[in-house]
């Protein structure tokens, strides 16, 4: 019972917003129950009729072993009475064995059946719908929330979790919810509801044998605790063989190329046809549990018919009372069987609702100002001041301190792992100083909110990431609104304009998934457009050419140069001919500033940097 609280209460934050929909759903709930115990009544009626003469009605009450009716409840006494005066109105409807027919009795037994189950079945698809209706939003609402805060978080939580797992809580773990808010959550309402109303009626009619009939209704649940922890553990499972298959999945279309380059296509498929097989076993595990409850709950009714048949024929019943009780257990046990698949549904999702609630509980570690400084441009200076950085307890930075001045140029060099990304993420506010501070025009970055520190920063990268909408879509990413002359002048400013109007539809052109229709050179290209229409006084370049060849190169450092005029430039490369241009150049090793000045200056100086160069063919080998 506990899961079910679980996820129900984890959903009430968003049932609750649909409040209205969900009344509807259960009322209409408590009306399909009402339709379902009517079918007891049913069976007793037209039980009755095949008798050639009436039966006196309450009969089985008289014969309950109860006592007079007038010892008996006043409360239990009136629905007996409104049951008879029931049966008394719909009694000239209905046919008798022995007894000619009339038109009304024609009528009665063609549509009195149909009318009852239109009344229930139109109840349940109301109830259904309503219940869908408002978990369809709701599981819209939770992805939502989900991407919401996923966009909110550190980078760091994103270096430690992998896609495949990201994206099994968002499409799988939200998937089993729905189907508890949907099937499970609908079922929920109706079936207990039909529990009472049945019990409540055999009650009346003879409360003993009820009881001693529905006192087999505990023993159901006994195959429910112990099939509900096994479904719950092969969830897990499932889950796991889920997130490794993603994975790789995602590893395979990103690495396609090396892949068939290195002709691993059977080495890969033999690993997916591992991870499925997991997948596999761990869904049949969830089978045997979900499908046991049934044969189980079957045998357990049975012995509860067969305690019914020997009170019917030992006490002398009639044939109405045993085709009324026979109703009433299959009514009885019916819901409970619906009940064990709910049971089974909201254990598998207990343990997708514990992960969603892992991540919308999750904290990004570089946190807004409550009351952020404005920022209106950029006018002195960026500066590091003894800035210490570490990822997971490994430095990467130590006490590194660099004043940037505005419209300087300054070049970033190194080995690798020498820190030169980490300055950048620092810059952006990707991640925070573990001591230290960067400042922006003397305030301190963390006093600073991120949309207004950001507003100030272009990137083009190495990794160009473009997305699968239009060309304009893409290049106006860097400034949301932007007109369609800003995005055509900001294209000619990056050389992108003419290859643009080459391509099938122009700028309306859709570029695919990662740009794959565009060159390296081109997507570069639209790259610096972007970063043109943002108009941003910082331009930060990280390895921008470092992948192109020297044609694209060319073609790209041409773009480049334009985009850098009268903006402060901070330029990582690993060609270190691409930092020939800049004011001032950087070398960082282990974390620590080792070399500063021109090219030409470290050069002469014949330190790392020239060491570097001799490697790349700069300078010849001494």
């Amino acid at each position: 019972m506990s899961h079910i609280v679980s996820v129900l209460r984890f959903g009430w934050r968003y049932l609750s917003r649909y409040q209205t929909r969900l009344v509807c759903g259960v009322l209409l709930s408590v009306l399909f129950a009402l339709a379902n115990g009517s079918f007891v009544w049913a069976a007793r009626t037209l039980a009755e009729r095949f008798a050639e003469k009436p039966a006196a009605i309450g009969s089985l009450a008289a014969g309950g072993g109860g006592g007079p009716a007038a010892a008996r409840p006043s409360l239990m006494a009136q629905a007996r009475e409104f049951s008879h005066e029931i049966t008394r109105k719909v009694d000239p409807w209905l046919p008798r064995v022995g007894q000619p027919l009339d038109w009304r009795q024609v009528a009665g037994v063609l549509l009195f059946l149909p009318m009852l189950v239109l009344v229930r079945s139109t109840a349940d698809y109301l109830s259904n719908y309503c219940m869908g209706w408002v978990a369809e939003r709701v599981i819209r609402d939770v992805r939502l929330d989900v991407m919401d805060k996923l966009s909110s978080l550190s980078l760091d939580f994103f270096s430690r979790s992998t896609s495949g797992d990201l994206l099994t809580r968002i499409n799988v773990d939200s998937a089993n919810l729905l189907r508890a808010l949907r099937q499970g959550a609908a079922d929920l309402l109706k079936e207990p509801f039909t529990l009472v109303v049945v019990l409540v009626y055999l009650c009346i009619r003879d409360w003993q044998l009820t009881l001693g009939t529905a006192v087999l209704l505990p023993l159901c649940l006994f195959p429910l605790l112990v099939l509900g922890k096994k479904a719950r553990r092969a969830m897990k499972s499932s889950l796991r063989a889920n997130i490794s298959q993603s994975s790789q999945l995602v590893e395979l279309l990103g690495g396609i190329r090396i892949i068939k380059a290195y002709n691993l296509e059977k080495e890969e498929m033999a690993r997916f046809r591992r991870t499925s097989s997991n997948l596999v076993h761990a869904g049949m595990k969830s089978v045997q549990a979900k499908e046991l409850t049934n044969p189980l709950i079957e045998v357990i009714s049975m012995f509860g018919l067969s305690l019914l048949l020997f009170y019917v024929f030992s006490s002398g019943r009639t044939g109405a009372d045993m085709a009324e009780f026979l109703a009433g257990i299959a009514m009885l046990f019916l819901p409970v069987k619906k009940l064990a698949a709910v049971h089974i549904v909201f254990q598998q999702a207990h343990v997708g609702t514990e992960r969603l609630i892992e991540i919308l509980n999750e904290q990004p570690t570089v946190v807004e100002a409550a009351a952020p400084k404005p920022v209106h441009g950029f006018r002195d200076a960026i500066r590091f001041e003894e800035v210490t950085f570490a990822y997971r307890d490994e430095p990467v930075l130590r006490e590194f301190s660099l004043v940037i001045p505005r419209g300087h140029r300054l070049g970033i060099a190194g080995e690798s792992g020498s820190g030169k990304t980490t300055v950048l993420n620092l810059l952006f506010r990707f991640y925070d100083p573990t001591r230290g501070a960067v400042r922006l025009d003397g305030l301190d970055l963390r006093e600073i909110s991120l949309r207004d520190l950001r507003q100030q920063l272009a990137l083009v990268s190495q990794d160009v990431v473009l997305f699968d909408q239009t060309v304009a879509e893409n290049i106006a990413c860097g400034k949301p609104g932007a007109s369609r002359e800003e995005i055509e002048a900001a294209a000619q400013a990056a050389y992108a304009h003419g290859f643009i109007l080459e391509l099938e539809h122009g700028y309306e052109t859709r570029l695919g998934e990662r740009g794959v229709r565009l060159s390296g050179g081109q997507k570069q290209r639209i790259a610096i457009a972007r970063a043109f229409v943002r108009d941003a006084p910082i331009l930060v370049l990280d390895e921008a050419t470092a992948s192109l060849d020297s044609y694209a190169e060319a073609e790209v450092q041409a773009a480049i140069d334009r985009l850098a005029e009268r903006r402060t430039v901070i330029c990582v490369a690993h060609r270190l001919s691409t930092l020939a241009s800049m004011d001032r150049i950087i070398v960082l090793a282990r974390g620590q500033l080792a070399e500063e000045g021109t090219f030409e200056e470290l050069l002469r100086r014949d330190g790392l940097f020239a060491r570097m160069s001799r490697s790349q063919g700069i300078l010849p080998e001494t």
